[in-house]
């Protein structure tokens, strides 16, 4: 029996059976529906492109997968050297995972240990952020603030490694200010705070937040598992300002494949290099580097330089700031919007329940969550498609 995600499985409701999937559409026995959340912000290819499948067919041909302990492959080769080319600044050695809570769990590992390696043993604590979300393995949780996620934790009682602050530049002046000598790293998804509610905040913070962790010799981390490759408008954010670990995953194979990066500075990368044994990264996913990831994922980043996406993003953020354009209800708190994605916050999680089943009817596949309806669409969508996806959202309102 499949034990499915985020789900009480005695009340869930049944999910829909896929027989089929190409472009933005995905197929029932029943009939189509348009992906609008772009299977958790990660098919940003649309399904069944044929790019992506023959560059998996390809490698598969050859071999699908070989451990990178004490052997390697061109494929893992190549997706290195190319994110050391297309990634800002240093950011040039390349940790590959089997998915993005493992890749922030490793760059929250990296953080801790190169001040350990350092002997600065008192070092142990994370500056994040309030709503924060950086996936669901044991120190991402703690790392996250979302009792509707990890209630779990409260086992555990009060964190005592973990500091979160609002987005706000006097609270981060004053975390700095009292925490710094114990600081490890700052973490932060940039921008735009997924999981946690599509929150949306100015770059100010950031450019702020680099500043202080300069000044206080703090690491500072970019969790763009969900905001890398344009989804805030940006090629990453890392673009804007620049960090000393930089987390990708989802998109980074069209979602395709799982596999995700977690991806070091200069600076960072030499706190582990040395004679001594005891200062190397001991950790080791069974399925890093995975051959027919790394294909999948140098199409994809192929397709996104030379297909013209981030001009497909702003298309799509214009058509969503037109159509959203003065939508206003009652029960809703506010309409956010940023690059590729637009939420509808509503005062009353209550206000959204039957959503999904009506979206369903009229041929959108939508997975509202908490007090947040909201979409996420493949870049290569339609106009007419993404009218439709928006304008669903508004009719709910509208009934």
């Amino acid at each position: 029996m499949i034990w499915y995600p985020y789900e009480q499985m005695k009340t869930m409701q049944e999910p829909y059976h896929i027989v089929d999937a190409k472009g933005v559409w995905l197929y029932t026995e029943q009939g189509r529906m348009i992906d609008s959340v772009s299977s958790w912000w990660s098919v940003i290819h649309g399904y069944k492109h044929p790019v992506l499948t023959e560059a998996i067919v390809r490698q598969a041909r050859q071999f699908s997968h070989v451990m990178l302990g004490g052997l390697t492959h061109e494929p893992v080769r190549r997706l290195s050297e190319k994110l050391e080319q297309w990634l800002p600044g240093d950011l040039n050695y390349c940790f590959f995972s089997d998915s993005g809570s493992v890749a922030v769990e490793v760059a929250l590992k990296m953080a801790l240990q190169y001040y350990v390696n350092r002997k600065e043993t008192k070092r142990t604590k994370i500056l994040s952020l309030t709503h924060a979300y950086h996936g669901d393995t044991f120190k991402t949780m703690e790392a996250g603030d979302d009792a509707d996620y990890h209630f779990i934790l409260e086992a555990y009682g009060e964190k005592q490694d973990v500091i979160h602050i609002p987005t706000e530049i006097a609270a981060l002046e004053d975390a700095f200010a009292r925490y710094h000598s114990s600081l490890n790293c700052m973490i932060v998804e940039p921008l735009l705070q997924g999981a946690g509610g599509m929150r949306m905040y100015d770059v100010a913070f950031l450019k702020r937040a680099r500043q202080l962790c300069d000044a206080y010799d703090v690491l500072l981390i970019f969790d763009e598992v969900a905001t890398g490759f344009g989804r805030t408008g940006n090629r990453f954010v890392a673009d804007l300002v620049l960090p000393d670990i930089l987390v990708l995953g989802k998109a980074l194979t069209g979602g395709y494949i799982g596999h995700a990066v977690t991806v070091a500075n200069q600076k960072v990368y030499a706190g582990f290099y040395s004679d001594e044994a005891d200062r190397a990264l001991m950790h080791g996913p069974t399925f890093m580097g995975n051959a027919l990831a790394c294909s999948a994922a140098l199409a994809s980043i192929d397709l996104f330089e030379t297909e013209g996406y981030m001009d497909k993003i702003a298309k799509i953020a214009e058509i969503t700031r037109r159509e959203m354009a003065d939508f206003s209800d009652p029960r809703i708190g506010e309409v956010r919007m940023m690059g590729g994605c637009v939420c509808v916050e509503v005062k009353d999680a209550e206000t959204l329940r039957g959503y999904q089943q009506f979206a369903r009817e009229r041929g959108v596949f939508a997975r509202p969550f908490l007090k947040y309806l909201y979409a996420m669409v493949p870049y290569i969508i339609r106009e007419e498609e993404l009218v439709c996806v928006l304008d669903c959202m508004k009719d709910w309102f509208r009934r």
